[in-house]
């Protein structure tokens, strides 16, 4: 089954949050977009893109909107976009 990942969402598209990736057992970058709130079942908006390379990329959850670093945003895998 392909993954869907936050980086890869348009602007102006909304996703449902499956699951953070940990790229070790002590990834701190994970825990903390966790904690910030991208959790399973969670819906997720891209806002938008920087200029150069689309770095940083705005997102937002609820009411809080997050710049997040491309290579973050790709740790976030969705379940699917709404």
């Amino acid at each position: 089954m392909k993954k869907f990942y936050l980086h890869d969402l348009p602007i102006g598209t909304k996703g449902i949050v499956d699951y953070v990736e940990d790229a070790s057992s002590t990834d701190k970058i994970a825990e903390r977009l966790r904690d910030l709130g991208f959790v399973h079942g969670e819906s997720v908006e891209v806002i938008a893109f920087g200029q150069l390379g689309a770095n940083p990329i705005a997102v937002q959850i609820g009411s809080t909107r997050f710049a997040l670093r491309r290579s973050e945003a790709a740790r976030v895998v969705l379940r699917s976009s709404i």
